[in-house]
This record gives structure tokens, C-alpha cells and sequence, in this order.
């Protein structure tokens, strides 16, 4: 965890007002209520006053926000040239290759859309601190920008567009991984569903686990690694430099859910009973598996210096790796990792120039730093 949590003392505990069952934002407003104070707040069931951002309780969590603002791109921005004159060359890219750009574009090109609608239709009515809610905002415009990415290589590529927004209905491994996805915004989605019970807080903290360390956390990884495994080969250089900033974002958002989980822990310790323990374990080691198939899915031969099996062992230590950031206890065997060099490439402390035309550390006009 890149910050420390903030820890309730015993006085913050007492300060706080009861619990808000299903708070929102949109209750009417109380004329002449006290002021906000910092201990009035909290990550959910609070209903102190979701219009007033300020002041702070998760400093961490406005830093995520800004963080994400200074690094705002476009996909317009990168040449495609290169990989537009590959793919049309019959002899540029072999099959195997082929089927990994166009499983993955067909992955990703949803993927993100299926995000952005659990954050809008699902997680940001029960999130209820604001500064928490700001950073939401900010990623779900990035997931929009995502889905343009997507859009803008199948477009370059001259892709079949039906074929390839389609994958999520007509290929199983693709399919299989959407729809594990959606069950999880339908609960929070469901108008009816709303937080302060014991068993609703938990499914609220169940469904921001199946996204941010399963969706965001495992199911994207083979699929980036493949395309990223390109682009070091000197081969779809313009799709591989839209994974890398897509993979700079997606890095962000993670270190978030897994701040915002951690704290929801924090502060409402109750939830985390032996009982959800292991029925989150269960929902991680589906996660995985989902996965290794996809992996087997799209690479059912060896390329790349990759295979399905390599992946495998890359998955689970994933998995190892996340289940530690929440607080559980790693599950599977220790084995190397076959892909350090992806570890480099999601270092986001490390200053790296992605591309020639981008300083370090890219960002917006406002705050740029040519020295």
C-alpha cells in the first residue's frame, strides 16, 4: 500500500455520528445542521454530507485524484502508422500473433466498459466519502478513455468492429470472465440493495474485491503481458504503447480499491469474519482460473517466449500478491516470476520515459516539467 490507512482512535469512534443506513447524497438537505468535522466522516453508511469534500479524512485518497489528473492523455496521441502497415503485410505477423491482438482488443474493448458501469450505476451510490467519490469520478473517465483506446486500434487495424465488440457473447474464455464480472454489478446495481446491515456492508466489500482485485487485479494481466511481450519484439508498437498508459492507469486504480477495501476493514472490522475470509479466498481462486483459460484461450501455442503454462505460475503469484494486500494469507506455492521485466513496466515510482515524445512522467500542460 503505497500510504498508510488512517486508524480510528477510540475518541474518533465516539465523535461520529450512527450509522446511515443506504445514505446516497441525494437526501434532502438540513438547514441549519452543524458543521462537518473530519471525525463525521467515513467510507460508508455516513451520511454526514456527501456534497462537502473538504474537510479531508483520506488524504490518500485526494492524492490518488491528483495523481490521476496529472497524467491524463489521449489515444489520438499515438502514432499508429507502424502497426497499421504490419498488420496489412501477409507475412508481418504469424497467427498465433494475430489471434492475440484481436482476442485481446475484443476483451479490453468491454472490459472496461463493464468497469465503468459498476463504478457509475454501482459502487459510487455506496461510497460515501467524498474525497473517495472524487477519485471515482476521475476513473471512470478513465475507463471511458480506455474503452476509446480500444476503439481507436480496432478502428486503425480496420478490424472487423462486429466481430471483434462482440467477443464477449460468442467467445467463451472472453464470455466466461464478462459474465463473472456482471453478477457482481447486478447486486450493488439493484435499487433495492442498500447498505447497514451486516450482511450488505460484507456484499458491498465482496463485490469491491471481485472488481478491484480480481477484474482490475488478475483478469487483466495475460492480456497486457502478451501485448507489452509485443511491443518489446519491436512488433504493434502503437497498440503496445496504449496498453503501457492504460496499464499506468489500470496500476492506479488497484492501489485504490485496495486502500478503499483496507479501510472499509478499518473501520468495520465486524465484516471481516473467518466465514468471508474464505468465501473471498473462493471468489479470488475463481478469478484465477477464469484467467489461466483465457491464457490457454488465446496462446494455445507457444510464442512470444510465452505459454499458458508460464502464465499459470504467473497468475497464482499475482493472486499470492493481492490476497496479501488485503490481509489474507497467500494460497498458492511460491514460484518465480517468468515475467520480471513486467514488474519494471507497473512500477509507477519509477521515473521512465514511455515514449521518445513524452517527457517523464507525462502530464497535463498545466504542470509539465521540461527541465
Amino acid at each position: 500500500m503505497e500510504q498508510t490507512l488512517e486508524l480510528l482512535s477510540s475518541q474518533t469512534k465516539k465523535k461520529r455520528s450512527s450509522p446511515t443506513t443506504g445514505a446516497t447524497g441525494l437526501e434532502a438537505l438540513k438547514r441549519g445542521a452543524r458543521r462537518i468535522t473530519v471525525d463525521d466522516k467515513a467510507m460508508i453508511n455516513c451520511r454526514a454530507d456527501l456534497n462537502q469534500l473538504v474537510p479531508f479524512k483520506y488524504q490518500w485518497a485526494w492524492q490518488k485524484y491528483l495523481d490521476a489528473c496529472a497524467n491524463h492523455w489521449m489515444p489520438q496521441e499515438i502514432n499508429m502508422s507502424a502497426d497499421i502497415a504490419l498488420w496489412k503485410n501477409p507475412n508481418g505477423l504469424t497467427e498465433d500473433e494475430r489471434t492475440i491482438v484481436k482476442r485481446n482488443l475484443g476483451f479490453f474493448s468491454t472490459a472496461d466498459s463493464l468497469v465503468a458501469n459498476n463504478l457509475v450505476l454501482a459502487v459510487y451510490r455506496h461510497i460515501t466519502n467524498p474525497e473517495c467519490r472524487q477519485y471515482l469520478l476521475r476513473q471512470a473517465f478513465e475507463e471511458a478513455l480506455h474503452t476509446h483506446a480500444y476503439q481507436y486500434c480496432i478502428e486503425s487495424l480496420s478490424l472487423d468492429e462486429a466481430e471483434t465488440f462482440n467477443m464477449y457473447r460468442e467467445v467463451p474464455s472472453v464470455a466466461d470472465k464478462a459474465s463473472w464480472a456482471l453478477e457482481f454489478t447486478q447486486s450493488l446495481g439493484d435499487r433495492r440493495f442498500k447498505t447497514g446491515t451486516v450482511e450488505n456492508d460484507q456484499r458491498l466489500l465482496r463485490d469491491l474485491i471481485a472488481f478491484y482485485v480480481v477484474f482490475e487485479g488478475i483478469f487483466f494481466y495475460v492480456g497486457f503481458t502478451q501485448i507489452l511481450s509485443m511491443g518489446r519484439r519491436n512488433k504493434m508498437v502503437g497498440v503496445s504503447e496504449q496498453f503501457q498508459y492504460i496499464l499506468r492507469d489500470e496500476s492506479m486504480h488497484l492501489n485504490f480499491g485496495i486502500d478503499a477495501i483496507n479501510q472499509i476493514k478499518l473501520e468495520n472490522p465486524h465484516l471481516w469474519t473467518e466465514d468471508f475470509q474464505a468465501r473471498i479466498l473462493k471468489i479470488i481462486r475463481e478469478g484465477v482460473e477464469l484467467e489461466i483459460a483465457y491464457a490457454r484461450d488465446t496462446m494455445p501455442h507457444g510464442i512470444l517466449g510465452m505459454n499458458a503454462a508460464l502464465f499459470e505460475d504467473y497468475l497464482q503469484g499475482i493472486a499470492n500478491r493481492r490476497l496479501i494486500q488485503i490481509g489474507l494469507a497467500a494460497y498458492y506455492p511460491p514460484k518465480d516470476n517468468p515475467f520480471p521485466w513486467m514488474s519494471e513496466i507497473m512500477d509507477l515510482k519509477k521515473e521512465k520515459n514511455f515514449f521518445e515524445t513524452r517527457v517523464t512522467e507525462y502530464q497535463t500542460g498545466g504542470t509539465l516539467n521540461w527541465e
